[in-house]
C-alpha cells in the first residue's frame, strides 16, 4: 500500500468524502470534527503504524471519540475489517456507534466519547508495554475539549513523572468546539507552554501537512525519557469549502446536495 505523502493525501481526501457520505446517510453529525482529524489518522495508520496484529505496532486511542466515523473509515481502509461493514454505521444493533466502540469493531483500542479519558488509558497501555518489554508506541488523539478536562492534565503529569517516552499525544487544534470558538468558550493559550510545563517534549505543526505529519510522528519520542506532545493546527471541516471553520458543522447533518458538493471538491 502506497505510503508516499502525496498518495496519503489523496487517500485522506477520498476518506473525507466517504465519511461525509456515511454521516449523511445515517443522519448523524460531527462531520466537521471528522474532516479536521482525517489527515492525522491517515498519517498514523498509513505512514507510521506498521502491521495490525504484532506486539511492535503502535496503539492509537481516539480520545475525541465523537469523531468515531473518521476512525471507522480509516480502519476499513487499512484492512482492519471489510469496508462493507461501514454500511452498519448507526444501524440498530450495530457496534458502529457514534462514539468509538471497541466491542465488535476490530482495531478500536478503547471505547471513548466522554472527553478527558483517553490519555489516562494510554498511560496504562504505555506502562503495560514497558513492564512486558514491548516496543510499541501509544498515540492518543485529543480535542481541545480534552485539554479543558482536569483528568487530562493529571494524566499528562503522570506520564511525565513516570518518563513514559512511548507516549505520543496529538492535539487536533481546530479552534472550534460544540458551543463556539475555543478562545471564547475556555481559552487554552499558550497550549504548547502548558504541555512543556507538564513535562512533555512538544512540537507544533500544520496538521494538514501530510509529509510533516508522517515525519514528525515517526520521529517520536522527541526527547529521550519524556512523553511527546504534538500540537497540530487544523481546520474544522477541512477540504470542503463551505464547511471549513464553521461552527454549525459540529452538529449539522449534510444534505444530499451538500454531499455531492463535497464530492466535487474532495475527489477532483
Amino acid at each position: 500500500r502506497a505510503t508516499h505523502p502525496t498518495e496519503l493525501q489523496r487517500t485522506a481526501n477520498r476518506l473525507r468524502f466517504e465519511v461525509t457520505r456515511m454521516i449523511a446517510d445515517a443522519r448523524s453529525c460531527h462531520v466537521g470534527s471528522c474532516l479536521s482529524v482525517m489527515d492525522i489518522l491517515v498519517a498514523l495508520y498509513g505512514g507510521v503504524i506498521r502491521g495490525s496484529d504484532t506486539d511492535a505496532r503502535g496503539r492509537v486511542i481516539l480520545s475525541k471519540g465523537h469523531a468515531a466515523a473518521a476512525l471507522y473509515v480509516v480502519l476499513a481502509e487499512y484492512g482492519y475489517f471489510p469496508p462493507g461493514r461501514l454500511r452498519e454505521y448507526l444501524k440498530d444493533g450495530s457496534p458502529f456507534i457514534a462514539h468509538t466502540n471497541t466491542f465488535g469493531v476490530p482495531g478500536v483500542e478503547f471505547s471513548t466519547g466522554s472527553l478527558g479519558h483517553g490519555l489516562s488509558v494510554a498511560n496504562g497501555l504505555a506502562m503495560a508495554g514497558g513492564i512486558k518489554g514491548r516496543s510499541y508506541r501509544v498515540f492518543t488523539v485529543l480535542s481541545e475539549g480534552d485539554c479543558q478536562e482536569g483528568s487530562t492534565w493529571e494524566a499528562a503529569m503522570f506520564a511525565a513523572h513516570h518518563r513514559l517516552s512511548s507516549m505520543v499525544c496529538i492535539i487536533d487544534h481546530n479552534k472550534i468546539q460544540n458551543y463556539g470558538r475555543v478562545d471564547e468558550v475556555l481559552g487554552l493559550a499558550p497550549l504548547d507552554a502548558k504541555w512543556r510545563a507538564a513535562g512533555w517534549a512538544t512540537r507544533t505543526i500544520d496538521g494538514h501537512d501530510m509529509a510533516a505529519l508522517v515525519e514528525t510522528l515517526a520521529s517520536a519520542p522527541f526527547e529521550p525519557g519524556r512523553p511527546s506532545a504534538l500540537i497540530a493546527h487544523t481546520v474544522k471541516g477541512k477540504g470542503v469549502s463551505f464547511m471549513e471553520d464553521q461552527l454549525k458543522w459540529h452538529y449539522q447533518t449534510p444534505t444530499a446536495e451538500e454531499v455531492e458538493a463535497a464530492r466535487v471538491e474532495l475527489m477532483s
